[in-house]
């Protein structure tokens, strides 16, 4: 526990008082008392400190199971018939502003990705002869067949979405979120 001692107050530049700018006179600082952390202050930032980790760890695995538990609508994208092999179409799943790709790779295979990068949600773009998605923003690279990384920043893959073939027509039916 410290004292109260009186001490002469130090100044910045180790000048004494009577030679000390007015401005300094007028609102003396005591350097190493201002400097000065004592314990119970330490203590009580590291608790609030670990208690807003602890708050926001459990924010995140609440957003987690609520994302895990949600249930996709069914929604039409296109005709079979009106894709061309080596081909992508863009679409809006789950909601109108999450952007998406849709890419025929060949007669009857089906691949789609959600169409925003996952290193800074940049646009990606597909290139079917080359098997990837390029990502312009930062020359992110991710496979065409699976949506994982290949090279560049990216370290997740593209959300697949779900389609399902009936009657001609092509559906969005889910996101699969992935972390490997």
């Amino acid at each position: 526990m410290r004292k109260n001692v009186s001490l002469p107050v130090l100044t910045p530049d180790g000048a004494p008082w009577d030679q000390q700018p007015k401005w300094r006179r007028d609102f003396p600082i005591d350097v190493p008392e201002d400097n000065y952390v004592a314990r119970r202050d330490f203590t009580k930032f590291m608790v609030l400190t670990s208690f807003a980790f602890v708050v926001g760890q459990g924010w995140i695995g609440m957003l987690n199971t609520l994302r895990r538990g949600r249930k996709f609508e069914s929604r039409r994208i296109a005709a079979v018939g009106d894709i061309p092999v080596g081909t992508a179409v863009s679409f809006n799943y789950p909601g109108p502003h999450d952007a998406c790709l849709l890419v025929r790779t060949a007669e009857d295979t089906f691949l789609a990705y959600g169409s925003k990068c996952t290193h800074l949600s940049c646009a990606v773009l597909p290139d079917v002869a080359a098997g990837v998605f390029r990502c312009p923003c930062h020359h992110g690279f991710f496979e065409l067949t699976t949506g994982r990384p290949l090279a560049g920043p990216p370290r997740r893959p593209l959300p697949r979405i779900l389609i399902a073939s009936r009657d001609g027509q092509l559906y969005a039916e889910g996101v699969e979120e992935r972390t490997t």
